[in-house]
This record gives C-alpha cells, sequence and structure tokens, in this order.
C-alpha cells in the first residue's frame, strides 16, 4: 500500500502522527527515548527542568497546512481498528463499530481546522545555550549527557475527526440511529453515494501529530539540538 498522503504531509513538515489512544501531548513536553525503548513522557515542560533568560514564544506553524483534502486511506479492517483508539482518545463513550460495517473496500481519515503551534528552532537553541537547570539534578544530567532527552516543539491539533467508510453493504437509516445513539450523539453519521458512509466526530481540539526534535549535551554543556521526527513514529 502507498504511504497516505496526509503522513507524507506531515512528514515534509517534520511532524508524526501519534500512534496510539494516548494524547497528551504538548508544546514544550520533554520526552525520554532509550535505545529500543519507546518514549516516555518526562517533564511535563521544559521550564519545569530548564532556565533561562531567554523567553519560548509559540507562533503558529506556517510550514504546516492540514485542511480535511488531505487523507490517510486504510484497508477496511484496520482502518475500523484505528478509528476505534482515536474515537477513546477523544474521550468519545466506545463503540462497536464492527456492529454497523461488518466488511468493505477502504476506510479513510481526515481532519478538520486543524492548527499547529511550534516554538522556532533558534529560539530553542538560544534558551538552551543559556540555560542552567532549576535545581541539581544527577538523573536529568545523566539523561541529557546520553543524549536520550526529547522535546515536543510543535503540536498539530485538530477539531474534527472526519472517516469515510466505503463498505460492502449500504448502512440502513435504523443502524445510523444507534450507532448515533450508542455515541451518545458525540458522532455524526450520514449517507453519500455508493455505499459510502461519513461519520464526523469531534468535541473540543485534541492533538493528531507532534514535532520532536533531540537535546544533545555532553559533559553537561548544550551542543546541539537535531529534528528527530519525520515518520518514525516516536509518539
Amino acid at each position: 500500500m502507498s504511504q497516505p498522503s496526509l503522513q507524507k504531509h506531515l512528514q515534509k513538515a517534520g511532524y508524526d502522527l501519534i500512534d496510539g489512544p494516548i494524547r497528551n501531548h504538548k508544546t514544550l513536553q520533554i520526552w525520554m527515548k532509550q535505545s529500543f525503548d519507546p518514549a516516555e513522557h518526562y517533564y511535563e515542560s521544559i521550564l519545569h527542568a530548564f532556565k533561562s533568560r531567554v523567553k519560548l514564544k509559540l507562533e503558529k506553524d506556517a510550514g504546516l497546512i492540514v485542511d480535511e483534502n488531505l487523507k490517510s486511506d486504510y484497508s477496511f479492517n484496520i482502518g475500523l481498528t484505528l478509528i476505534k483508539e482515536l474515537l477513546q482518545s477523544m474521550g468519545l463513550p466506545p463503540v462497536d463499530l464492527e456492529n454497523y460495517f461488518q466488511s468493505g473496500k477502504k476506510l479513510s481519515i481526515s481532519y478538520k481546522n486543524a492548527i499547529s503551534e511550534a516554538v522556532p528552532m533558534g529560539n530553542l537553541v538560544e534558551f538552551l545555550q543559556k540555560a542552567d537547570f532549576v535545581h541539581p539534578n544527577p538523573i536529568l544530567l545523566r539523561a541529557a549527557n546520553r543524549n536520550n532527552l526529547l522535546i515536543i516543539t510543535g503540536v498539530l491539533t485538530a477539531e474534527q475527526l472526519i472517516v469515510d467508510l466505503e463498505s460492502d453493504t449500504k448502512i440502513s437509516n435504523k443502524e445510523i440511529m444507534a450507532l448515533t445513539k450508542a455515541a451518545n450523539n458525540k458522532i455524526e453519521v450520514s449517507l453519500a453515494k455508493n455505499k459510502k458512509t461519513r461519520m464526523i466526530a469531534g468535541q473540543g481540539r485534541f492533538p493528531i501529530a507532534v514535532k520532536a526534535a533531540r537535546m544533545d549535551f555532553d559533559k553537561g554543556q548544550f551542543s546541539n539540538i537535531s529534528l528527530l521526527t519525520d515518520g518514525r513514529d516516536l509518539f
């Protein structure tokens, strides 16, 4: 299967789609990444670990524009599995979608009203060049010297998830009502032509992709920061 156009678009801008139902990602969080282990949330903000005379600023990321025309296409059952996790991560009640869509050809995911905000890399470099720990911290120093510290420099959020399903059978109006009720009326379901169904869900902004960088230190001195996300699925 060719790589989804949404994923390609995000990779070109240095972003990774968030993999999994946990979506507590915020700009300036510090994560720990050790060899062969997934990244783990370490500090809620870099300001909890480092202090500096330089003020960090958050700006709209002009290099990334995402609209509902950018889609990720999946095989049908794989897509249903992903959707269930996404709906869970958005705080919606669990819904057994397979009760309404038994088989099909494909499923597409897109997002509406997406906004990306990021910290300029130059601003972050200047902050770290003049930074010190908030307090003596040998564990943090060890992680810094081993280049295990990741910082989220940008987050892409959206207001709505849009799902287009191409099923083998057309969903009935009765099934649409049952599905809507099962989701506590928090999923809008509509029929399109040729056995296609559209679901729209969203209740407040939620993160869908992140940009992150590795902070490199050498014997306690900041040495470099480098973009790490571009399709590596660290988050």
